[in-house]
C-alpha cells in the first residue's frame, strides 16, 4: 500500500489508522463549506463509531444516537417525490460492467419495493416540512446511462493516484473539481433534455483512476483519495450538493440536485490493480465492527487482521473478469443509499440537521446493526465478508442505518437508528365480564416506531405524536387520543390520552374492539380482539308507528312509549349499528397473486356490504395497476386506489372467511413486486327495513414472496 503511505503495507497502515483513532477529533459527517463549496459530506471513517461522534476523546461506541439537536426550524423543504438518475461518466470504459449491474439492479430493486415499512428508507418519512407532507419513502429510478464525454483537464492533484499495471490498462485517469463536476453535470442535463427541480436525483459515478477533490487537491486537500495520515483526515467517501442557478434559498425549477459517488471502495478482489491499490476500503464502511463489544473488536477476525468490508452481493470466483470483485459494488451501494436519505430530508442544505451541520445518516455513522443474515468471516478470493441488513427484491444489502427523531422525544421504544420501521398495534382483551363492568384497554403494548417527531403550524414547528383510537365494536362514540409523554397528554386516562382506555357495555354479547394507530409519518395499521360480555342483549329496534295505527309492546293503543293514552309522540327508535371486524389472513405475495386475498372477518347481526382492497396510488402507477380512486379514506391518507371488490351478505351474525380474487392483468403485476402493503376496507350495513346504519372498518398488512 506505498502509494497510500510511503514504507507500510496495507494492514501495518490500517493498524497505524486504528491506532491514531483513538485520540483523534471527531470529523464528522456534516453541512460543510470547502473552497466555496457547500456540501453534504461523508469525510472518510476517522472515527469508527457508530453514531454520533466520539465520547469524550477516546474511540467507543455510544449505545444510541444522542445529538443535543436535531431539527428544521423554519420548516424548509424536504422531497416529498424522488426521481432518481445513475450517469457514469467513464469515457475510458473503466467502470466495470459487474458493478453497475449491482447498483442499478440495487437502485430499481428500492424503486418496485418502495412505500413499505420494513427498509431503511421509511424511517426518513418521519421527516416534513410546512407542507406537512412525509419526505419520500424510497425512490424511483429513471434509469442509468454511460456518459462518455471526454474528462476536462485536470482541475486538481490527486494525492493518491493509482499505480500503472500496464497490462490491465490500469492508470491514474484524471482528477475533477466540483465546479468541474457541476459544470459537466448541468450540461449534461441540458444536453439531454432531462428535468431539473427539486424532486430529480442525479448520481454521478466516476471509476477507479478519477479522484474528486472539493479544492485543489494535493497532499492536504480535501479529496477522495488520501495517501498520509494528514490528508485522511480531510478525506471524503461522497457528498451531495446543488446546482442552484438562481440562487432562490429553497431551490426552484431549474436548480438540479446531485449526489457525487466517486469510487472510494477500494480494490480487494481486483487483481487488475497493482497489489498497493488492493486495499480493504474500511474508511467508507464499518468494516464489521461489533458495538455491542467492550472494548470495541473487529467481528470473526483473527487478532491483528484488519477489519474488512461487508459484500453481500459478491458472487462465486472469478467475477466475469477472472477476479473476485464485483462485491466491491457493494460499498458504492451503501454510499447511494446514505446519500439517499440525506438528500431527501435535506435537499438544499437547510433543512433536518443537528446543531453541528449532521445530517439523517450520520447521527448513525457506521451504526449497521441488527444484521439479518450473512457472516463476516472471510470469503475466500473476495478477503471480505457477507453481512446484509436489507433485502430489496431478491438480493441483499448492506446499508448504514437511519436516524429516529422519536429518540430524543420518548423513551420508549427510543431506538435512534433504525434499519426499517415497525408499526404494530397491539393489545390484550380482558377475561370475559359482566355488563356494567369497567374494563380496560392497554395500547401501551403496541410496537410503534415513529411515535414523536414534528409537524408546522403557521409555519412554526410544534410537537407531533403518534394517535391511538379504540373502536369498541358497540356502536358507541370511537374514541382518540395520544399516549402518555405527549405534552399534550400529561395526565394519564383523560382527554386527549387515548393510548389506554376504560370502557363500560350496558349489553351482553360478543364485541370486536379495534385498535387503529397512526403514526408521525401517517402509515396506520390495526388490531382487533374479541371480549365477552355476560348480560341481557341488546334490546331488538323499536318500529316508528304512525299516531293511532297501532300500538308497541307495554304501550296504551294509540299511544307512544312515555306519553299519554291518545298522544301523538313518535315513538323512540333504537337501532344499533352494526358490529364488524376484518382481518387480513394472507402473508404470501405469491399466493395472493395466484389466488387471491384471504381474509377473515366477523358481524353480530344480518348485514349486507362489500370488502375493498386497496394499495397506494404511486405502487399502483408503478406497477401499471389501474383502479378507481378510494374515496372517504381518513384526512391525510395517502392517496390509495380500488383494485379489487367483493360482495359480503350475511343472514345472522357471525365469523368466517373469504378469499377476495384479483384480474388476470393484476395478477400478473404483483409478480413483479417483492413486497407490497395493501389495505383492505370492509363496509357493511345492518338490514334494519327503517334508518339502517353502517360501520367502515380499515387494515391494513404487508405481504411479501
Amino acid at each position: 500500500m506505498s502509494s497510500r503511505v510511503a514504507k507500510l503495507g496495507a494492514a501495518t497502515f490500517i493498524a497505524a489508522l486504528l491506532a491514531a483513532l483513538t485520540i483523534a477529533p471527531s470529523a464528522g459527517a456534516v453541512v460543510t463549506e470547502v473552497a466555496g463549496t457547500r456540501v453534504g459530506l461523508q469525510p472518510s471513517n476517522s472515527e469508527s463509531v457508530s453514531d454520533g461522534g466520539l465520547v469524550g476523546i477516546k474511540n467507543v461506541w455510544s449505545e444510541t444516537a444522542q445529538p443535543e439537536s436535531f431539527a428544521n426550524p423554519t420548516g424548509s423543504p424536504v422531497l416529498h417525490t424522488s426521481n432518481v438518475y445513475a450517469v457514469y461518466w467513464d469515457p475510458t470504459d473503466t467502470y466495470h460492467g459487474d458493478w453497475q449491474g449491482v447498483i442499478d439492479g440495487f437502485l430499481h430493486n428500492v424503486g418496485v419495493q418502495g412505500n413499505v415499512l420494513g427498509d431503511v428508507f421509511a424511517v426518513d418519512t418521519q421527516y416534513t416540512d410546512t407542507t406537512n407532507q412525509p419526505a419520500a419513502n424510497g425512490l424511483s429510478f429513471r434509469g442509468a446511462y454511460t456518459d462518455t464525454t471526454p474528462y476536462p483537464v485536470a482541475g486538481c492533484t490527486d494525492p493518491a493516484p493509482l499505480k500503472e499495471v500496464k497490462i490491465h490498462k490500469i492508470r491514474a485517469i484524471t482528477c475533477l473539481t466540483d465546479l468541474q463536476i457541476q459544470q459537466h453535470l448541468q450540461a449534461f442535463v441540458t444536453a439531454h433534455g432531462l428535468p431539473a427541480g427539486l424532486g430529480n436525483v442525479y448520481y454521478l459515478l466516476t471509476p477507479p483512476g478519477v479522484a474528486v477533490c472539493l479544492d485543489g487537491g494535493g497532499s492536504k486537500g480535501h479529496c477522495s483519495d488520501f495517501k498520509t495520515l494528514e490528508n485522511y483526515e480531510h478525506s471524503f467517501c461522497s457528498y451531495h450538493s446543488a446546482i442552484n442557478p438562481s440562487k432562490a434559498i429553497n431551490g426552484d425549477a431549474s436548480t438540479i440536485l446531485y449526489g457525487m459517488i466517486p469510487w472510494t471502495a477500494g480494490g480487494v478482489g481486483d487483481g487488475q490493480l497493482g497489489p498497493e491499490d488492493q486495499y480493504s476500503a474500511i474508511n467508507c464502511q464499518d468494516g464489521g465492527f461489533d458495538p455491542s463489544s467492550k472494548p470495541i473488536e473487529v467481528q470473526e477476525g483473527p487478532p491483528g487482521e484488519p477489519p474488512r468490508v461487508q459484500e453481500p452481493n459478491q458472487v462465486s470466483c472469478p467475477s466475469p473478469d477472472g477476479f473476485c470483485d464485483t462485491g466491491l459494488a457493494d460499498l458504492i451501494v451503501n454510499q447511494i443509499a446514505v446519500e439517499q436519505q440525506n438528500i431527501v430530508t435535506n435537499p438544499m442544505l437547510n433543512a433536518w440537521q443537528d446543531s453541528g451541520g449532521k445530517e439523517n445518516t450520520d447521527e448513525c455513522r457506521n451504526f449497521f446493526a441488527p444484521t439479518a443474515g450473512g457472516s463476516s468471516s472471510k470469503v475466500e478470493g473476495s478477503g471480505a465478508g457477507n453481512l446484509y441488513n436489507q433485502v430489496f427484491g431478491a438480493r441483499t444489502y448492506y446499508l448504514n442505518t437511519a436516524f429516529n427523531l422519536a429518540a430524543l422525544r420518548l423513551n420508549y421504544p427510543g431506538v435512534g437508528c433504525l434499519p426499517g420501521v415497525r408499526l404494530d398495534p397491539s393489545f390484550t382483551a380482558p377475561n370475559p365480564v359482566k355488563s356494567g363492568d369497567i374494563v380496560g384497554f392497554d395500547g401501551m403494548e403496541s410496537d410503534i416506531s415513529l411515535n414523536a417527531a414534528v409537524k408546522y403550524i403557521a409555519g412554526v414547528p410544534a410537537p407531533n405524536y403518534a394517535t391511538y383510537t379504540w373502536n369498541f365494536g358497540d356502536g358507541s362514540t370511537q374514541v382518540t387520543g395520544y399516549a402518555p409523554g405527549a405534552p399534550t397528554c400529561e395526565t394519564p386516562w383523560l382527554s386527549p390520552c387515548a393510548a389506554s382506555v376504560f370502557h363500560s357495555y350496558p349489553y351482553g354479547g360478543e364485541y370486536v374492539v379495534t385498535l387503529i394507530v397512526t403514526d408521525v409519518a401517517g402509515h396506520i395499521a390495526s388490531v382487533s380482539n374479541t371480549i365477552t360480555v355476560v348480560g341481557p342483549p341488546p334490546p331488538s329496534p323499536v318500529v316508528p308507528l304512525a299516531p293511532g295505527t297501532g300500538s308497541t309492546p307495554g304501550s296504551t293503543p294509540g299511544s307512544t312509549p312515555g306519553s299519554a293514552a291518545g298522544g301523538t309522540t313518535t315513538p323512540t327508535v333504537i337501532v344499533p349499528v352494526p358490529v364488524a371486524a376484518a382481518a387480513i389472513v394472507s402473508r404470501s405475495l405469491k399466493a395472493v397473486a395466484k389466488k387471491g386475498l384471504v381474509v377473515r372477518y366477523s358481524v353480530n347481526e344480518q348485514v349486507a356490504g362489500r370488502f375493498e382492497v386497496l394499495i397506494p396510488s404511486n405502487v399502483a402507477k408503478r406497477l401499471g395497476i389501474s383502479g378507481a380512486p378510494a374515496t372517504g379514506m381518513p384526512a391525510g391518507s395517502a392517496p390509495q386506489i380500488v383494485v379489487s371488490k367483493a360482495i359480503l351478505v350475511t343472514t345472522k351474525g357471525g365469523r368466517s372467511t373469504l378469499t377476495i380474487p384479483f384480474s388476470k392483468r393484476t395478477s400478473g403485476r404483483l409478480h413483479r413486486t417483492r413486497k407490497l402493503t395493501v389495505t383492505l376496507r370492509l363496509i357493511v350495513r345492518n338490514a334494519a327495513s327503517h334508518s339502517p346504519t353502517s360501520t367502515t372498518v380499515v387494515t391494513a398488512a404487508t405481504l411479501a414472496h
